[in-house]
């Protein structure tokens, strides 16, 4: 396993143009926030003009009634901004929630859609880290950066005409260090790019190892490892903090560099404008005004930075993002695949091979038919590919060569779908959601009602300990059913299967997580659930096979031996090895009797 590709030298105008064509759907409400973003600029603007002219037409003057006017115009600019920020910042709010969402939803449907194969590469954590770490990035970005970027943009634009209209030759003295602006800004972006993609890939490695280490903390207490899993932690930890600071130390120079061009302004206006004002070039006023415009010039700068910081944390995890989105699924129905009807569950694998990597080969020409109701056995060694049989069989993955049929069809030529709408499969470690136990059978058949629920239940012997727990069917069971032990876990996977009535179940190792009066329990319930229906039984316990209509002995990746339970005893191959093995302890009289 491993994390998906990262650093694809994506360009941050396309992830940038991508990020912020999943807010075009809310165009109306997006020149809303425009005009408002103008209001608030507009106000900026006008609060130093209104200051120069007070001073220069009425406190020079002493006109006590005029300087009351302009206060009382400065103070409606004011609140006009402050209402026209609170609808902004209102406003933004929702179109960000709504783009993030949207965005999570194409994350999630990225994975759902992704097969077996996907998920057998790349590691959950890491997974779960683009859907909550590298989102919660971008809504960084949404939620303040592009207030912070329209207002500061247009604040600029603002500043930018009423100092040329006030005086020309201030302006342009004051304009002196902008080209410096843009060299700084320049020359840290490229470099902060690289470290936050940095931080971006590391986070998800810590996710992916929290993950790991939290879902198997009862083999590490186990086996007293779990101080060697602290020592793996802190190293993936470590790594994502000096990628932090260092990403951080790139922004954080950015800073002081911009702290010092402010100041240089600032020199620049009062020394040149105070020149200009001796010499009667200009007054006072438009002196302070400047003075006050140059202080507001670089406040939205140094927003900015801090925008650019933010952005540069949500590219790279915009990145990681359309990385996952744009993955190609690598098991996809046909272009002209079609719905599977009704089948009557003849299942047929032709010359099949199959590997999970090229080199290491796992079936190598696997043929046998099983027949509308039969029930077919795959037993052998652990390693030796009867579930990957199947696997095959639900088209999780696809041969590598020949065919797997059923009902003559071949199952690339169809949607896998419509199979699967037509299987049932309890695997060994059931997966149970967390909900209640009702929910948890009723997935088997969304539109079941509680009686048929229940007789699903009955069916299976599990009823009368769901009947026995305080809320009965209602009982909340957490996640993956953890306040249930794994043979209740296993009798509600066999009820959910019952429930869903298929054409063709596959059981694998369902029986082996219960003792053996469970089992025998479950052994009266399968004779009525594998009736009428074709069957595959992965066991390592031989004596749940014994009632199977074919045997198949996997062996090394090829069918080593076929035939009914007695057939092959009688044989003494590979399956009377494996079932002597299994019975040694038994009395000689009671193993001719197994017999």
């Amino acid at each position: 396993m491993g994390p998906l590709p990262e650093g694809r030298a994506h360009s941050s105008g396309a992830v940038a143009r991508r990020l912020f064509g999943y807010a075009l759907p809310f165009w109306r409400r997006l020149l809303i926030l425009l005009v408002l973003t103008l209001v608030v600029a507009a106000t900026s603007a006008l609060g130093p003009l209104f200051i120069g002219l007070a001073i220069d037409n009425f406190i020079a003057n002493g006109q006590a009634a005029g300087l009351t006017m302009m206060v009382a115009a400065l103070l409606c600019v004011y609140v006009a901004g402050l209402v026209a920020r609170i609808f902004q910042m209102s406003l933004l709010g929702w179109i960000g929630q709504m783009t993030l969402a949207r965005i999570r939803r194409l994350i999630f449907e990225a994975l759902q859609r992704q097969s077996l194969p996907f998920f057998d590469r790349h590691e959950a954590g890491d997974l779960m880290s683009r859907l909550v770490n590298d989102v919660e990035a971008i809504n960084v970005l949404l939620g303040q950066g592009l207030v912070q970027t329209l207002g500061g943009l247009f604040g600029l634009v603002g500043m930018l005409v009423a100092m040329l209209a006030l005086n020309l030759e201030l302006a342009l003295a004051s304009f002196l260090v902008i080209p410096a602006m843009f060299f700084t800004t320049s020359f840290f972006s490229n470099w902060a790019r690289r470290a936050f993609r940095k931080t971006r890939a590391t986070i998800g490695d810590v996710s992916a190892n929290l993950q790991e280490d939290i879902a198997g903390v009862k083999v590490a207490q186990a086996f007293s490892r779990t101080d060697l899993n602290r020592a793996r932690f802190a190293e993936r930890n470590a790594a994502n903090r000096d990628a932090n600071v260092g990403a951080n130390a790139v922004t954080s120079a950015l800073f002081p560099a911009m702290d010092v061009l402010s100041t240089i302004a600032i020199g620049i206006v009062a020394g040149f404008g105070g020149y200009l004002a001796i010499q009667g070039q200009t007054t006072v006023g438009v002196v302070v005004a400047f003075l006050a415009y140059v202080q507001q010039f670089f406040q939205p700068i140094q927003q900015l930075g801090m925008l650019y910081t933010q952005a540069q944390s949500a590219l790279a995890a915009g990145e990681r993002i359309f990385d996952l989105i744009d993955t190609p699924v690598d098991l996809t129905d046909a272009p002209d695949a079609k719905p599977l009807g009704p089948i009557d569950g003849r299942v047929a694998f032709v010359d099949v091979e199959f590997a999970y990597d090229p080199a290491n080969p796992v079936l190598d020409g696997v043929s046998f038919v099983a027949e509308p109701g039969q029930t077919i056995a795959l037993v052998g060694a652990t390693g030796a590919g009867k579930t990957t049989i199947a696997n095959l069989i639900a088209r999780f993955y696809d041969v590598s060569v020949g065919q797997v049929l059923v009902d003559g069809v071949d199952l690339r030529t169809v949607a896998a779908a419509s199979l699967r709408q037509q299987m049932g499969i309890v695997p060994q470690n059931s997966f149970l959601f967390a909900g209640t136990i009702r929910d948890n059978i009723r997935y088997g058949r969304l539109e079941a009602t509680d009686e048929e629920v229940e007789a699903a239940a009955k069916l299976v012997n599990a009823d009368s300990f769901i009947s026995a727990l305080p809320q009965g069917y209602a009982t909340l069971i957490g996640e993956r059913g953890r306040t249930l032990s794994q043979g209740q876990r296993q009798l509600i996977a066999f009820a959910r299967a019952i429930l869903a009535n298929p054409r063709i179940l596959i059981l694998d190792e369902a029986t082996s997580s219960v003792d053996t009066r469970t089992e025998a329990l479950i052994q009266q319930a399968l004779a009525v659930l594998l009736k009428g229906r074709t069957s595959f039984v992965i066991a390592h316990r031989l004596s749940t096979v014994r009632n199977a209509d074919h045997v198949l002995v996997v062996d090394g990746g090829r069918i080593a031996e076929r035939g009914t339970h007695q057939e092959l005893l009688s044989q003494g191959g590979i399956y009377a090895d494996l079932y002597r093995r299994q019975f040694r302890d038994l009395p000689a009289n009671e193993l001719e009797f197994e017999r």
